[in-house]
């Protein structure tokens, strides 16, 4: 676990040229520190932009360096501040050159560069954010469409945290009354009914049940889905790889068994991050090269979680049984070359060309129906696999808590519902960080990037 003793200092924004760069500093020495390097000695006024001169540090000699750098410098005081620590923010011209010698220039003064997500660490050590919003800062930087964005800015603004902490408050409710009546035992008296505690147990069951109803969607939208695309030598697969990522990425020929390879492409369908994955022809062949692409293609469909089945609309149709390992997927048939005279028409089938564009939009809408991705505004998305995990293993808890509470005809002790009730609470805790172990934190936190 990092030192919270520390001053840490590190580049918060990303590497590279630009017009501005930020250097963060956090922890009980910031404002010193920061004072020692620029050209002014009174105190910072906090959250005031002030402008200075970063100057470099003191020699062996003993001289003063000279400027080095024009600066806006603001200070954010604890624990009003992101870290919940004193926090100096140096805006500086966005050389990695000038921002990397501004942080030499703080570690020479004292401070330490900070380790990946240590600012962000802080702010949940310091109870400025639960786990579950700082994990949420990290989607939010990672995010690279507006759907991921906003399910991130939701969770990180605690829509999540308050739907848990509510499960949360009715479990200990719950919890609170068998307690007493385990601590009471002589008075013979059950604070709750037996129909009463599998009636209250079935009401949080609902929410979580709702919650992991939704999670399919939440961890695509967050993950992104993979949709790959198959079928015969020159059935289009290619042209409509490029045409759905809108370049010529994949190699198009009349040759049979051009492709050889997977050919992946990132693309924003509604929101939502799709990969799409151009796949060799699957066909009979000698040639080991197109064999070992064939294989890929094979895998590529083992973990994709939609399938483009191609089939040429413009040559006659020959039924046969699709691939097993396409069957046990979400496939979407799709009929290419519809520029073309049909020679045939199945209504199941997506009608695309990707010469003109025609079916482009329906085939991106019917990717998105296949997953069910449509975002959910009216209610929270888990969208973390921990999460979803946590969240499984206080239903699966809960149910054992409900079993027991009906069973024997309600008579069995009250102790076998109350040790499943707080295996739920427990591992509702775990989601929020209540009992989150160092090593689960540093996993957490060490994701994350330098300077946040």
């Amino acid at each position: 676990m990092f030192s919270t003793a520390d001053t840490i200092v590190a580049i918060a924004t990303p590497p590279g040229r630009g017009g501005i760069g930020v250097v963060r500093l956090s922890g009980p020495s910031a404002h010193v520190l920061a004072r020692r390097l620029i050209d002014r000695h009174a105190l910072l006024q906090p959250r005031h932009a002030t402008l200075a001169t970063i100057r470099r540090p003191v020699n062996g000699a003993g001289e003063s360096g000279g400027p080095f750098d024009c600066v806006v410098v603001t200070y954010f005081p604890s624990p009003a501040s992101y870290t919940g620590d004193d926090v100096v923010e140096i805006s500086a011209h966005g050389s990695p050159v000038v921002l990397k010698a501004i942080v030499g220039f703080a570690c020479d003064a004292g401070a330490r560069v900070a380790e990946p997500g240590e600012f962000t660490l802080r702010a949940y050590l310091n109870g400025r954010l639960d786990l579950l919003q700082a994990e949420a800062v990290a989607d939010l930087i990672d995010a690279v469409t507006p759907q991921q964005a906003r399910a991130a800015f939701d969770q990180l603004n605690g829509t999540l945290t308050q739907t848990i902490a509510a499960i949360d408050g009715a479990l200990f409710n719950l919890i609170a009354q068998l307690e007493a009546s385990v601590d009471f035992p002589e008075e013979g008296y059950h604070f709750l009914e037996a129909d009463t505690l599998a009636t209250s147990i079935d009401g949080i069951l609902r929410r979580t049940g709702g919650l992991l109803a939704d999670a399919g969607r939440g961890r695509l939208l967050r993950e992104g889905m993979q949709v790959a695309i198959v079928g015969a030598p020159n059935v289009g697969k290619s042209s409509l790889f490029n045409a759905l990522a809108g370049a010529g990425r994949a190699i198009v020929t009349e040759v049979p068994g051009t492709t050889r390879d997977l050919i992946t492409e990132t693309i924003d369908i509604d929101g939502v991050r799709v990969t799409l994955v151009d796949t060799a022809g699957i066909r009979e062949t000698d040639d080991v090269i197109e064999t070992e692409g064939i294989a890929r293609a094979r895998n590529a469909v083992g973990v994709a979680d939609v399938v483009l089945l191609l089939l040429d609309r413009s040559k006659p149709f020959s039924p046969q049984p699709l691939d097993p390992l396409v069957e046990r997927h979400k496939t979407l048939l799709v009929a290419t070359k519809a520029d073309l005279p049909a020679a045939w028409r199945r209504a199941e089938c997506v009608d695309v060309s990707s010469t003109t564009g025609a079916g482009l939009d329906d085939l991106r809408q019917r990717i998105l129906q296949a997953m069910d991705v449509e975002p959910a505004y009216d209610r929270p998305e888990i969208t973390n696999i921990r999460h979803i995990r946590l969240v499984e293993r206080a239903d699966t808890a809960l149910r054992r808590a409900r079993n027991a509470a009906i069973a024997e005809g309600g008579s069995m002790p009250e102790e076998f519902v109350l040790a499943d009730l707080q295996e739920a609470r427990g591992a509702l805790e775990e989601i929020a960080g209540k009992r989150a172990p160092d090593d689960l934190l540093t996993h957490i936190f060490s994701t994350f990037c330098i300077g946040k």
